[in-house]
């Protein structure tokens, strides 16, 4: 009946409604410094089955298909893109880019995700302590942690993640320590928590940590930023056939709220 058409374009409005918000989302953050875009996979619910397939009639016949009616669909989960970002020349010693796979690590709150962030942002500052901190609101630490000098007149990052400090009087540069970085064997399990941060969970599965430039990790590009790899068009795009697919789904309300009207009306006659 058109009661199964109402919620079942009602379940289309909600998953619509919040695919939108995903885009609309994607798009806010289409400067946000390593950001990575995301998209809503969608799955459909249960179905009434009217008629098996299979059964067979009094001539030994069988029905070569059943009658099933479906009941909607659901965002079964949302789902990111990891491909790298373009880079951006900013000059700045401390802009770091990874290029290739990893996430720099960063100290959270010990209540979240044991105390350890996640982050592709390379923007990364010195605070009052001298501490490499990452240029976010909450300014997390760069974990191994990392000093530079009050006096250092230049830093280098190798390709392979070592600091170092050009300081006063001193021809040999100091070598301040060792980026490390990790990766996920599933990086879609990561939990995002805002900040340009993400932390482990159950799915992600534990951090693999390594050197830049080793094994499956990308190296380090110094004075370079990774820039969102959010797609305008393509979200253009899908943000304008999500609203056609809103649009259909409302008129499919319309439709069954007529159908009933017409029901309703037969007691009339």
């Amino acid at each position: 009946m058109a009661v199964s058409a109402l919620h079942s374009a009602a379940t289309g409005l909600s998953a619509l409604s919040t695919e939108i918000d995903i885009v609309a989302n994607n798009l806010a953050n289409v400067n946000t410094t390593g950001f990575k875009s995301s998209r809503a996979n969608f799955e459909d619910l249960l179905y009434q089955q009217k008629a098996q397939p299979g059964v067979e009639n009094a001539n030994g016949d069988q029905r070569p298909a059943g009658i099933f009616v479906g009941l909607g669909t659901r965002i079964s989960n949302t789902q990111f893109d990891f491909t790298t970002g373009s880079p951006v020349d900013t000059g700045r010693d401390l802009d770091l880019m990874i290029d290739g796979n990893g996430f720099f690590q960063v100290s959270v709150l010990p209540e979240i995700g044991n105390g350890i962030g996640y982050t592709r942002a390379g923007n990364f500052f010195v605070n009052r302590d001298g501490e490499v901190v990452l240029g976010n609101s909450q300014g997390p630490r760069l974990e191994p942690p990392i000093t530079v000098p009050t006096d250092a007149l230049r830093i280098e990052v190798s390709a392979d993640g070592n600091v170092f400090a050009f300081l006063p009087a001193q021809v040999d540069p100091a070598n301040l320590g060792q980026i490390q970085l990790a990766s996920f064997v599933n990086p879609n399990g990561l939990q995002s928590i805002g900040g340009n941060l993400y932390i482990e969970s159950t799915a992600s599965g534990p951090p693999i940590q390594g050197n830049p430039g080793e094994g499956q990790f990308g190296s380090i590009l110094q004075r370079f930023l990774e820039s969102s790899n959010v797609d305008p068009v393509k979200e253009l795009v899908a943000l304008i056939k999500t609203q056609r697919a809103f649009e259909m789904n409302s008129q499919t309300i319309q439709a069954a709220d007529q159908a009933l009207q017409v029901i309703g009306n037969l007691r009339r006659f």
